[in-house]
């Protein structure tokens, strides 16, 4: 004691560092008051169980989203319907049982609309069943959190505050250790450092116990966050596990539909639609069993009137202007008075447009010279009777044989307006004079043919009669019994042109004969001619 009270003072003062150590001190690296956060760990964990709260926010996200997904899907594959809700248009082209077009497209429908609530139901599905394995997780992980908070975020605090008031004790004692050297021991009672040292080791030692209570705690928080973690990671995949189970369920439904739909498709047989097509329109189709229409076979209305039956038709040949040749052609007459030449008789290949029609009533038919035969008439083919404006032309015919030309001949003088005993000749074409005119130059020229005429024959000016027939050509009913023409009067020369001396005469073309028909019970019209006609000039 009295070593202690002599001992010298020293002029520095001791530092607050060696006031505080004490054997247990100098033993240990340990600081009495620890200066790392207690609370370091509760905020680690804390973080950690914010990061899986988030991860299963995501999930949850996740799923929301795919629901959505699977309601617009839905949605648009009901738009797909429409495409093929409505009949097919002129659907009864189709047959309409099952295995062709039309239950291929009802395949469609009801495999569109299958697809369609799938989706839907996958979309209830997540929503009943899937999410709320999400949810309740995300549930966990927050009361995860408050219990961390609650539990082991009181012992930190707990720790802390031992841990302050240890810090207080020990800067305590520091202070009177410092007083006590610098006043040689003298100190009050309350202030000795010896009861402040047995002091800081008593609330030293409440402090490791809430130290080594926190310790515990958080070792146990350790090990439930462990078994914790894995928990959350189970439910994880066994969400994960309805998920794909619901969505997988979805596809598969969605797969078999398009195969059923592929599948109905490519069993249509090829001719299945058009074996029905035939046997529904058997009545409008083609047979093609049956033979080709003929014409022979092809019948119209008026097709054996009367009016369009020839009175005769067949071959003759007319002397061409300008050859001076013979050129066979088709003739026709018909009930209309008309005399028709045509290319050929083939109505088939062309359209059978007359060359020349000659309108007989005004026409002037000459004398019969053998085989040969004259008329003078306009053409009117190619415009309207009575309007037309071409001039008249002679056109000189002949006959395969004299009986055809007696039986042409006679027909044609029936249905004529005039007829002359002028007989055809090579004249050269002049202008022509009206019949119903007697000129001067008639008079004139009738005289100097006189001589040449009665040279040829005599000519008899006398009435003919119009009822001769050739046997076998003309029926019997060709002409009215009785029916007569009167020739020109007595002393009355047609008109006639004289060829001039040295004027060469082409001769008639060859034609193979035919035969002239004459229908069996044609009857002829009945023309009287005038008493006197003077023929116009041949051109």
């Amino acid at each position: 004691m009295s070593a202690t009270a002599s001992a010298p003072v020293t002029g520095d003062l001791p530092t607050r560092s060696g006031t505080v150590m004490t054997k247990s001190s100098t033993l240990s690296d340990e600081d009495a008051v620890p200066a790392e956060d207690t609370s370091e760990v509760t905020k680690l964990f804390s973080e950690r169980l914010q990061a899986w709260k988030h991860a299963c926010g995501y999930l949850e996200d996740y799923i929301k989203a795919t629901e959505k997904m699977h309601h617009s899907h839905g949605k648009e594959y009901e738009k797909v319907l429409k495409t093929v809700s409505n009949p097919l248009k002129e659907g009864h082209h189709f047959d309409q049982n099952l295995g062709g077009v039309a239950g291929m497209f009802e395949s469609i429908r009801s495999n569109t609309t299958g697809i369609a609530n799938a989706n839907f139901e996958t979309e209830k599905v997540l929503k009943g069943t899937v999410l709320p394995i999400f949810e309740r997780l995300h549930a966990e992980i927050k009361n995860k959190t408050k219990e961390l908070t609650k539990g082991a975020g009181k012992g930190a605090k707990s720790v802390d505050k031992a841990r302050n008031v240890t810090q207080k004790h020990i800067e305590l004692l520091g202070q009177q250790a410092a007083a006590f050297d610098s006043t040689g021991g003298k100190v009050h009672a309350h202030e000795d450092p010896y009861l402040l040292h047995r002091g800081v080791r008593h609330r030293l030692n409440k402090q490791i116990i809430e130290e080594n209570n926190n310790r515990q705690d958080m070792i146990q928080v350790q090990n439930s966050f462990a078994q914790f973690e894995a928990h959350v990671l189970q439910t994880i995949q066994h969400g994960m596990g309805q998920f794909n189970q619901v969505v997988a369920k979805q596809m598969d439904q969605t797969k078999i539909m398009y195969g059923d739909m592929t599948s109905t498709a490519q069993q249509i047989p090829a001719d299945f639609e058009w074996n029905g097509f035939v046997h529904r329109n058997s009545d409008i189709l083609i047979d093609p069993q049956a033979p080709p229409r003929s014409l022979a076979t092809v019948s119209f209305p008026n097709q054996d009137h009367p009016s369009t039956q020839p009175l005769i038709a067949g071959s003759l040949e007319r002397k061409s202007k300008l050859t001076r040749s013979y050129k066979a052609a088709y003739y026709v007459v018909t009930p209309s008075k008309y005399l028709h030449e045509f290319e050929t008789d083939d109505d088939l290949a062309k359209d059978p447009t007359p060359e020349n029609s000659l309108y007989l009533p005004d026409c002037v038919v000459g004398a019969l010279d053998g085989a040969k035969f004259a008329i003078k008439g306009k053409d009117v083919s190619k415009g309207k009777l009575g309007v037309n404006i071409s001039t008249t032309h002679e056109y000189q015919l002949k006959a395969h044989t004299p009986a055809d030309a007696q039986t042409w001949y006679n027909i044609i003088r029936a249905a004529a307006g005039q007829v002359t005993t002028e007989l055809p000749d090579a004249s050269v074409p002049t202008s022509p004079v009206s019949p119903n005119v007697q000129t001067s130059q008639d008079a004139s020229l009738n005289a100097a043919l006189a001589e040449q005429k009665h040279q040829q024959s005599a000519l008899t000016t006398e009435g003919i009669a119009t009822t001769d027939n050739v046997a076998g050509t003309t029926p019997a009913t060709a002409a009215p019994a009785g029916a007569t023409t009167t020739a020109p009067a007595a002393g009355t020369v047609p008109v006639a042109t004289t060829v001039p001396a040295g004027t060469a005469v082409s001769t008639s073309t060859a034609v193979p004969a035919t035969t002239t028909t004459v229908p069996a019970t044609t009857n002829v019209p009945t023309t009287t001619a005038p008493t006197t006609a003077t023929m116009p000039e041949k051109i």
